[in-house]
Formats: structure tokens, sequence, C-alpha cells
């Protein structure tokens, strides 16, 4: 018997119904069909039609032909059929420890790209370890982290970097985090349910680095960063700050590793000319740096807060009626910071973000080798932009999606990448600055005598 030839999409949502997936389905209609969009056939795809056309009506202006799939974690079949059927699968399922790795499976074995929205630097580095090489074969390219996790600080770092003209470089960036907004708003349950995962799994991401072989480590000019205190003033943002163990981090030293294996970046499957001269004089204006993230607020007592929810969940989340507590009353642990509804829709127009950076470094590249020398260079760069989880998140997400579609014969065939090395070279930046994600350069001082530029 004939088999039956499926139609073929452009992009399918996996997990369109959930918090986050319906505001990814709402920001890619925007570009389905549209002038210049290579965003031609959508498709969204999860366990329940119903509530996949409730989704479609919710994020839908008109009424646009967008074929429903069922497809289910639990049923590899189903992941394979919908993975057979796209170019390219969002998925919006997490947590990605738990429910990921079936839907990077079948995007590769049905040699498909996969983007996601994960923070989780466990599931990533793991699905680099077991899926890499079969994605290079396969010509499928997985690409994790393409939502607030960690485009802003990835394409942040990178804006900061090229502001440090000839001969100065960096030395250390610092992030700083602060979320804003004029109501009190929850975060998504999903991203709470996560870091208490990532808190219980501590372990297993240390046991998957050691048994990995060792990255290559850039050369960052000068001396190692000062530890500081746990707490620290930033004066000149006016922010009290502490460290952020989010995957950002993680992320970054990812893509400056292959950055250095590659120092002219990826070559693409089929690279126009010109593309391979443009990515290869972006790289060489990138410098690696030392990279930390912390979480800001304007006041200290705001610090309070999230110091406190993270002490819960680190004592809490390494035992399991610990991590049944949490995750049972998630607003009670996290201080009314996480609850499992979600938020509203006033909740989420109210909210924004500024991602401050912070880079100490030398005004020239020959004063870092001296012994005595301390960094005489500061360069402020700001990312601010809406709200993260249902803003930021669907609005990076797609347009990595349409960068994708648009210049797949530029990118790799295939393989498990953070999204830095990938987007770098791309004009993802410019698009980001199109549709409300905004890069600033705030301030360059000489420190010594405290004279801005």
């Amino acid at each position: 018997m004939a088999e039956v030839q499926l139609p073929t999409y452009d992009i399918i949502i996996f997990g369109a119904s959930g918090f986050t997936g319906k505001y990814v389905v709402r920001e890619a209609l925007k570009f389905l069909d549209s002038p210049n969009s290579p965003l031609k056939t959508l498709a969204l795809a999860g366990r329940n039609t119903s509530k996949l056309s409730q989704t479609l009506k919710w994020a839908a202006t008109s009424h646009p032909t967008v074929p429903l799939l069922i497809a289910d974690t639990s049923d590899p079949s189903s992941l394979r059929r919908m993975a057979s059927q796209a170019k390219l699968v969002l998925d919006c399922v997490g947590p990605f420890r738990l429910y990921g790795e079936p839907v990077v499976a079948a995007c590769v074995e049905a040699g498909c790209d996969y983007l996601d929205i994960s923070g989780e630097p466990e599931f990533m580095e793991r699905m680099e370890a077991v899926y890499h090489e079969k994605a290079v074969e396969k010509g499928s390219l997985v690409i994790s982290a393409c939502g607030f996790d960690s485009i802003p600080a990835e394409i942040g770092l990178m804006f900061n970097s090229r502001q440090w003209g000839s001969p100065a470089v960096p030395n250390r960036v610092e992030a700083y985090l602060s979320l804003e907004s004029d109501k009190k708003i929850a975060g998504n349950f999903g991203t709470f349910e996560s870091a208490v995962l990532g808190v219980a799994n501590a372990d297993k991401l240390a046991e998957l680095r050691r048994s990995r072989p060792k990255k290559a480590r850039p050369t960052i000019p000068g001396p190692p960063p000062p530890k500081g205190s746990t707490i620290e003033h930033q004066k000149q943002i006016g922010l009290w700050a502490v460290k952020l163990p989010s995957a950002d981090a993680t992320v970054v030293r990812r893509t400056l590793s292959i950055l250095t294996e590659n120092p002219n970046g990826l070559e693409g499957v089929n690279e126009d000319p010109k593309h391979a001269e443009k990515r290869s004089s972006f790289w060489s204006t990138i410098k690696p740096a030392h990279f930390g993230v912390k979480i800001a607020t304007k006041n200290l007592l705001g610090m309070i807060g999230i110091i406190a929810t993270g002490i819960s969940i680190g004592l809490l989340g390494s035992f399991s009626f610990g991590r049944w507590l949490l995750l049972k009353f998630p607003s009670f642990f996290s201080f009314g910071g996480f609850r499992k509804e979600g938020p509203t829709e006033e909740e989420v127009a109210s909210a924004s973000f500024k991602m401050w950076f912070i880079g100490h470094g030398f005004s020239d590249a020959n004063l870092a080798s001296q012994a005595t020398s301390k960094p005489d260079k500061e360069i402020i760069t700001r990312v601010m932009g809406p709200e993260i989880g249902y803003l930021t998140t669907p609005i990076t997400l797609i347009q990595c999606a349409l960068i994708l579609l648009k210049q797949r014969q530029d990118l790799p065939k295939g393989g498990v990448f953070p999204p830095g090395i990938i987007f770098g070279p791309t004009d993802l930046q410019d698009r980001l600055q199109e549709n409300g994600i905004s890069f600033d350069l705030i301030s360059k001082t000489d420190i010594n005598n405290n004279v801005s530029t």
C-alpha cells in the first residue's frame, strides 16, 4: 500500500496551548504570510485539539487556517509524525529535563530543525552530548535557549563586546537584570519548577561535565575577576544585586568555547560568499570576557525576597518531600513571586526588563599583560524589552525561527548548539530592535580619572 504523504509546514509550534505557547502562537501569527516573511505555513501541536483551538481563537485577530496536530511527549510515534511534517519545530513544553528529550530525538531522526525556550543547563548539555553527532549527520539544527534564556544575554554581551574598539579589550562583563512592573506580577510556574528540579539534579550536571572532553577555553586578557561581595550595590545604575544562578553564563561560555575552536564562526551548509565574509568580520569584532549575571532591584528590601526564595529552593529542593512542598505551594515559598495560574494579560502588559552590561577592561591590550595592571576602562550597555516570559521570549524565539527559515543555507548543516554561535553574525539584533527589544550604549568611561567619552 502506498504511503500517505503528509503535508509539510514551515513551523510547528509544539505545546501551543501552554502558558508560554499561546503567546508564541500570537507572535508567530504576526508573520504568517506577511510581506517578506519566510513563514508561509504554520501548524499547532499538542495533546488536546480543543485547547489548541481555543489558543488559536485567543491569539488570532482574523480566522487563519492553521492545522491542529495531536502530539504528546509520552507517545514517540506522534512526535515522529509531527517532526516528519515540519521544517522547524518550536518546542514550548517544559520543564525540558522531563519532556524535552523525546522531541529532540524525533526532530533529529526526521532531520528537521528544532528550537526551544529552555533555560536548563543540564538538559542542553546532555542533548549536545547525546545528539550532536547524529544531528550533524541528519542535517538537523538543534538550538536551545532561544527565549529570554539566553538571547538577551548572548546578543547583549556581543553588543557590549563590539564597543571595545581596538586596541581596547574587555576583561569581564557583569550583567545586571532588573525586572520592572507597575503591577505585582507572578512568574511562570514552569520556570519555578525548572529551578527546583535544577537544584535536585545539580550533581547530575556536575557528573555530565566531568564525563565529557574538556572544552576549549578562550584567552581572556588580564587577571581573573575579583570574587566581590554577596550583595552588591551598583552605584552607576542605582541597583542592589545578587548572583543569579541562571543558564545565561553557561550558555555564553559554550558559545565562547566554540568560537575559540572556530575563530571565524561556523560555516553554512551552502553559504552565500557575502554571508561568509560578514560572518568572519563579525566574529573578528567579538572579544571574549569573563561573564556573570546578577539579579538586581532598586532597593535592599526587594533583594531580601529574592534571597529568601533562593534559600527556600536551595534547602527544600534537595530532598523529595521538600520538592513536593515547593511545587505544591509555589506562591508561599517564593513570597508571591511564582504561582500556578500564571499572570493576567494586564500584569504581562505592565511588566518590562532592563539588562545592564557593565564591562571592565583595558584601554590597550598591552596593559592587560602587565602583572600589576588593573582595568582602566568601563563600558556600560543596556538591553531593554517587555515582560520576559510571555512577551520577550516569544519575540526572540520567533525572530530566531524566521532567520532559520530565511537563511538556512548560511547556517551549519546540523548539530546541537547554543544560540549565540549560530545567530550572532545574522541580523538578529536588528530584528529584535524592530520588535521592541532595544540595545543601547550608555557610557564609555576612563576609570583612572573618571572622564566619560
